[in-house]
């Protein structure tokens, strides 16, 4: 989400009218009263003032939005394998690629070059420390470009 918080209002504004299904005229209609309440009717929730938006906002979870169950999902990582947790090694090679800023698929691409497994989560105990190995050879390797100075080298994948 945004990190004005007029836009941030905003947007939960709209999340909730899409989750409780409001047609146009409703949603019209529900933001002249609640503005009209407010002082200043108003056709559009991006004319409402702070307590304005925030008035809407109360009335959306009046009307059975929770705003904690939209926002509380958890963010997924694009080809995060989903046994990360529970696997040791699995989470040695987030916090690496983490550390190197670098996306899964570099990952999985490692394993598919090094081993031909498609997906990291598919490498045996053997074959995912060699991979966490090779990780960790790049990462001292990167270190070492960034110690000397070299310019062009701290941008993950132009090395």
């Amino acid at each position: 989400m945004a990190s004005d918080p007029r836009q941030r209002d905003l947007a939960r504004i709209h999340i909730a009218a899409k989750a409780l299904r409001l047609d146009r005229d409703t949603y019209v209609a529900l933001v002249r009263r609640v503005s009209a309440a407010c002082g200043r009717a108003v056709d559009s929730s991006a004319d409402l003032d702070d307590a304005g938006r925030h008035a809407l906002l109360r009335e959306f979870a009046g009307l059975g939005f929770k705003a904690d169950e939209q926002q509380s999902r958890k963010r997924v990582w694009a080809g995060k394998p989903k046994n990360t947790a529970d696997v040791p090694m699995l989470r040695k090679v987030e916090a690496i690629l983490a550390d190197a800023k670098r996306p899964w698929a570099y990952a999985h691409a490692m394993a598919k070059r090094m081993h031909q497994v498609d997906k990291v989560e598919w490498l045996n105990p053997q074959q995912l420390h060699t991979l966490v190995a090779a990780l960790q050879v790049d990462s001292a390797r990167r270190a070492r470009r960034n110690a000397c100075g070299e310019p062009g080298l701290t941008e993950p994948g132009k090395d």
